[in-house]
């Protein structure tokens, strides 16, 4: 299927984030990334892409900038840039990669990194509660969801909070604070920059399609494979739920019975102490996660709509994942 662009002006704008901007184009709502696409003001001339919302997807309720015909055209690439983000489509642009200026001697292994590993955007927030504030983390972004850092509202908060000291925008990804070619790549610059952990996870709005495989949650197990050849701890948070109307997803999802179907090496698998083991999951390290609402208090948690109440231990079994990590630092 083509991209559905539509023209159109700028009537609002909502609010500014670092990186992104919700507004309004003929009264729909829009967002933009300037950093692919320039400054927005009221009254631009643009183009928006407005594909999700006439498929109606609920994770795409809105349009987005394409191009400001206004102000957009003629940007210059990132100074010293070489590596393209999206090589060969219509939004290719130049971004400078951690990987090009690595030394001969760069950083090898992980020696032993904690890395929680999470196949939903929604684990990302309770995961760092169980790494706590005090320790030095970096976000991971990988592709199987959106692709702009900037989109998600969890890690704004969780930067202002002091949960994550930086982001990583992977492949695909766009718009992080740092920038890596593949998983490992960025799995190290976090070890060569003395972080204490790294959580890794997709974007908001997982690509799904029901099956087995093809969904984004698989890039959880290029995260563990990844961790583990590289010499660090790698951590599974696994999905768990108790009111999903879809089997798949009911109790341990299928979407974690496929990341360690296809994971190469040993990962240790957090679950809560206080919840029954279920026999399809093979072993695990139970971790006490009774604390997680305290822990979790000021984040924001969302899970398919549903909160804390609906679904507690979803949250309990990311938290799990993150508390697991804290006790692996060296």
């Amino acid at each position: 299927m083509p991209v559905t662009l539509r023209r159109g002006t700028v009537t609002a704008i909502v609010e500014r984030h670092d990186g992104l901007v919700r507004l309004e184009v003929d009264e729909r709502p829009c967002v933009a990334y300037p950093a692919l696409t320039g400054p927005v003001a009221l009254g631009d001339d643009v183009l928006v892409n407005a594909q999700s919302v006439e498929l109606r997807l609920g994770t795409g309720g809105f349009d987005v900038l394409h191009a400001n015909l206004t102000r957009g055209l003629g940007l210059p690439p990132d100074a010293g840039a070489h590596v393209m983000k999206l090589p060969y489509t219509p939004l290719q642009h130049a971004v400078r990669h951690e990987e090009e200026s690595w030394p001969e001697d760069a950083v090898s292994d992980l020696a032993g990194l904690p890395v929680v590993c999470c196949s939903l955007h929604s684990q990302v927030a309770p995961a760092c509660a169980g790494l706590g504030r005090d320790l030095r983390v970096a976000y991971v972004q990988l592709p199987g969801g959106a692709l702009p850092v900037p989109l998600s509202d969890t890690v704004r908060v969780l930067r202002s909070e002091n949960y994550i000291e930086t982001t990583v925008a992977v492949g695909a990804c766009v718009s992080g604070e740092l920038a890596c070619v593949t998983t490992a790549s960025a799995l190290l610059a976090c070890a060569a920059r003395g972080f204490d952990a790294v959580v890794c996870g997709i974007g908001p709005g997982i690509v799904g399609t029901g099956s087995r495989f093809g969904h984004g949650a698989l890039a959880a197990a290029e995260a563990v494979t990844a961790a583990g050849a590289l010499g660090g701890a790698p951590v599974l948070a696994p999905r768990v739920s108790a009111a999903d109307e879809r089997e798949r997803h009911r109790g341990l999802s299928h979407h974690t019975l496929a990341v360690l179907e296809l994971v190469e090496g040993d990962v240790r698998v957090a679950w809560p102490a206080e919840l029954e083991i279920p026999a399809d999951l093979g072993a695990v390290q139970t971790v006490d996660a009774s604390h997680w609402r305290e822990a979790c208090e000021e984040l924001p948690l969302s899970h398919m709509s549903r909160g804390p109440e609906q679904e507690p231990w979803f949250f309990a079994a990311a938290y799990a994942a993150g508390a697991l990590a804290r006790t692996l630092r060296r």
